[in-house]
């Protein structure tokens, strides 16, 4: 019998056993009080090693073991020497000694990460106590005894959740933030839009971070994509018994740029509103879904060419131009009558009108008659009008007779077989000249 009490603690409780592809660890805390007179003791505690259902862990070497002795009267702790031996550890004073324990003191022993073996089951510790109530005895007496401590079957791994981006639209150029719920002994891909995988690491650095409660996030970078995209979370289990989850989640972008899209038709977002269709060799503008032509709006349009029965101003009054074969007419407004054109310059090949006149209502006007042409007062009288010019060239001139720029100007009028000179009056009038001759047959 034992002069020391000894129990068993472990973090978590009870001790996960590891799985396949996915390690458990734990800490082991081993009690040892004194509920007698004093003693004097030196412990060894021995882990069972190996895989199985008594083992504790498959490697006790990578076990960080410290102890700490407590005196129950000062409340004082003080750290005691623990020593690897194999899968044992032996615990004594600091120089070797025997640990010292007054009635009520106690000592834990920390056995820090443990690595728990696969298999579940009931792991016990053998612990060796050499001790005697007496100091300096000679010959303390060894005793043995037994501490156990349960490794539960693992748990099955929860599936990932919640794959949702940090904002569901976002502008181009900031970052896309992928955000999710799921253990971190799985391992985590991202399924990008081009059929590539990359990794999520499994360390809170670079891309990916782990925060509380098992959540997960990752950024592609901000230039990952200029559209809405569907990203796909992969996640597996590790060990032979793989298992997989797939979740997508997608981002949309406020002001999204395509490098080319292939479509029959792009529409409003109303079932009224319009719509452009592409065919062979070009597009059409429809009014809405059905195949009615609509209306193209634009403040500015380059052209290589147009084809069009006619152009028309906004209005329904507006005049309009139609396209016949060999040329154009001007209309009024959407009716048959011909309209006006204005312009200040005009430059054609030929011109084939019925009469010429000018802006003003109460101008003058030209009308083309066969062989010639009339000039009158007042386009619509019957009153002929005046040519002004500073020169005229001419083959010939038939008129009545010819006057001067002024009311009081003389006039010669051409009767059969000569001409006549005439003052402002009636009167005869006076030819003058440098020079003249009569050539005369009488």
């Amino acid at each position: 019998m034992t002069m020391l009490t000894y129990t068993l603690f472990t973090d978590p409780a009870p001790l996960e056993a590891s799985a396949a592809g996915r390690q458990s660890t734990g800490t082991v805390y081993l009690l040892v009080a004194n509920s007698g007179n004093a003693a004097f003791s030196k412990i060894t505690v021995t882990v069972p090693e190996g895989d199985g259902a008594g083992d504790l862990t498959p490697k006790s070497s990578a076990i960080k073991a410290k102890g700490e002795c407590t005196d129950i009267k000062s409340g004082r702790t003080r750290s005691v020497a623990v020593r690897a031996q194999g899968s044992a550890f032996q615990v004594t004073e600091p120089g070797g000694g025997s640990i010292s324990f007054g009635p009520g003191d106690y000592m834990v022993l920390t056995l820090a990460n443990v690595t728990v073996a696969l298999k579940p089951g009931l792991a016990v510790l053998g612990v060796t106590e050499v001790a005697s109530r007496t100091a300096g005895a000679k010959r303390p007496n060894p005793s043995h005894t037994a501490v156990a401590l349960v490794k539960a079957a693992p748990k099955e791994i929860p599936a990932p959740s919640n794959f949702r981006p940090e904002k569901s639209a976002v502008a181009a150029g900031k970052d896309i933030v992928l955000l999710w719920d799921g253990p971190d002994d799985l391992d985590y891909k991202i399924l990008l839009p081009n059929g590539t995988e990359e990794t999520v690491p499994a360390a809170p650095t670079g891309k990916q971070a782990t925060g509380k409660d098992n959540k997960h996030k990752w950024s592609p970078g901000s230039d990952a994509t200029k559209w809405a995209t569907t990203y796909t979370l992969i996640a597996r289990s590790r060990g032979a018994r793989q298992q997989e989850y797939f979740l997508t989640t997608s981002v949309h972008l406020r002001n999204p740029t395509f490098n080319s899209v292939t479509t029959s038709w792009v529409g409003g977002p109303n079932s009224s509103d319009g719509r452009i269709s592409f065919h062979t060799g070009g597009l059409q503008v429809h009014r809405d879904g059905s195949a009615e032509l609509g209306n193209v709006l634009a403040d500015n349009a380059f052209v290589n060419s147009v084809n069009t029965g006619y152009v028309q101003g906004k209005n329904a009054e507006d005049g309009r131009i139609g396209f016949h074969t060999g040329g154009l007419k001007v209309h009024r407004d959407q009716s048959e009558g011909l309209g006006d054109v204005t312009a200040n310059g005009a430059h054609f090949g030929s011109v084939s009108t019925g009469w010429v006149g000018g802006s003003d209502s109460n101008a003058g006007g030209f009308t083309f008659p066969y062989g010639g042409v009339t000039v009158w007062s007042k386009l619509g009288s019957s009153e002929q009008g005046t040519v002004f010019a500073d020169t005229a060239d001419v083959s010939g001139v038939t008129t009545y007779k010819v006057v001067g720029k002024n009311a009081d100007g003389g006039w010669i009028t051409f009767p059969p077989g000569g001409m006549n000179v005439h003052q402002a009056s009636a009167r005869w009038g006076v030819v003058g000249a440098l020079r003249f001759g009569v050539r005369s047959n009488d």
